[in-house]
């Protein structure tokens, strides 16, 4: 049982006996600082946690968003090239099916395939414990630990990916000013990324920017089923712990991602798109 004085002791640490307002300036003004207080597990400061784990979860979201959006833009068109054939159908069925299942299912699924029944990829961690001598030898292992989540990552995403940009290629070969560069005798390589592609790029940037948020904050769910050393399962086993300062401050990683992402998307939309501009002349 607390004694009164040390229930006092507690509220002063903690800023408790200020007003609210006061309380509220004092909280914001933490958070501008970045001065998230300390864990209630660790009694460590929790930026220096976080700095600790964050380049892991920003090797995993970046190897995974590249490789989505390469493979997932690149199936896109070539589908859209193929329509009625055997890959479009094939495409079409495998990117309704890998959007339409819960993610931790196809990662549970990819973890027990290529972990139990073909060990040939490392099922948890960041790094084999104990590493391996030599820098080379460690960037291989971790990437040999990273095939599985980026992987699973891959699989999961890349359907929704290909088939917006099958779609909106579709559209854009019906139009005019394709069938103008047909009649100029253009390779068909040439028609697709010069003519058609460059044209749908506007709302495949928006496609990606807005699929930016969802991938980090479901870095949750892969980072605690691959036992990743990274910022979503330091979130988790906060929130199990109730381990307060540690969440909100993953929290507020998270967040402060997310806002990043969409201010990105307005300012590379109005790069990609030369109809949008901000400023001056913008309304013209």
């Amino acid at each position: 049982m607390f004694t009164p004085e040390a229930k006092a002791e507690l509220r002063r640490q903690f800023g408790l006996d200020d007003p609210p307002l006061v309380q509220y300036v004092k909280y914001i003004g933490s958070l501008a600082k970045f001065d998230l207080g300390l864990s209630f597990s660790t009694r460590r400061p929790v930026i220096n946690e976080l700095k600790e784990r964050l380049p892991n979860t920003m090797v995993l979201f970046l190897s995974s968003f590249v490789l989505t959006t390469m493979i997932g833009i690149s199936v896109g068109v070539y589908t859209a090239s193929k329509r009625g054939t055997f890959a479009d159908s094939f495409v079409t069925g495998a990117g309704l099916f890998a959007y339409a299942v819960p993610s931790f299912w196809i990662q549970l699924l990819l973890l027990m395939l290529f972990g139990y029944y073909i060990p040939i990829l490392p099922i948890h961690g960041t790094m084999s414990a104990p590493p391996p001598d030599g820098f080379f030898l460690q960037l291989l292992d971790r990437i040999h630990h990273l095939i599985l989540p980026a992987g699973s990552n891959v699989v999961i995403a890349f359907g929704s990916w290909a088939l917006y940009t099958r779609n909106t290629m579709l559209e854009a070969l019906g139009q005019d000013y394709i069938v103008t560069a047909r009649a100029k005798g253009l390779h068909e390589k040439t028609v697709l990324r010069h003519h058609a592609l460059r044209s749908v790029l506007p709302p495949i940037v928006t496609l990606i920017f807005s699929a930016l948020p969802g991938m980090v904050a479901g870095a949750v769910i892969t980072e605690t089923i691959f036992s990743w050393h990274g910022v979503g399962k330091y979130l988790l086993d906060a929130v199990m712990q109730q381990d307060y300062p540690a969440a909100q401050g993953a929290f507020y990683l998270i967040a402060l991602a997310v806002v990043t992402c969409n201010l990105a998307a307005d300012v590379v939309y109005g790069i990609v798109d030369p109809r949008i501009r901000v400023g001056e002349g913008g309304a013209k």
